[in-house]
């Protein structure tokens, strides 16, 4: 049961990302990419750059917030299936990628705070 529970909250703060960024003028791409190295929640295009993005949900009392979770393993797993996505896509080859964490907090009343962080890492911070 919670296992559901868990699930469905992330859809739902993938859903409330892809909703805000779409208001900040970013043109849906696709969700939930999934290949054998891992798992992009959504991709958008902005401007000429093809941005992946990581969505992270923290409910009240947690740790931490949802934007400091997203460790160097986790940005080397992204940056390969990245990596993958656009050598599977040719029209995006040739693309600035850029990686963005939208961290999606929640406090004690359930209201949603929505932080977005372009640029969040780059491949050669992760020294692959």
């Amino acid at each position: 049961m919670a296992r559901a529970d868990t699930r469905t909250l992330g859809s739902d703060a993938e859903r409330l990302a892809g909703a805000f960024l779409k208001r900040q003028g970013l043109v849906p791409v696709t969700t939930n990419f999934r290949c054998r190295l891992g798992e992009i929640d959504l991709i958008a295009r902005d401007g000429d750059a093809i941005v992946f993005v990581e969505v992270r949900y923290r409910g009240y009392n947690r740790f931490s917030r949802a934007g400091l979770t997203v460790d160097i393993h986790k940005q080397r797993k992204l940056i390969r299936t990245a990596a993958l996505f656009t050598a599977m896509r040719p029209k995006y080859a040739n693309s600035v990628m850029r990686f963005d964490v939208v961290a999606i907090d929640a406090d004690e009343h359930g209201e949603k705070t929505i932080d977005w962080i372009k640029d969040a890492f780059r491949p050669t911070d992760s020294r692959l």
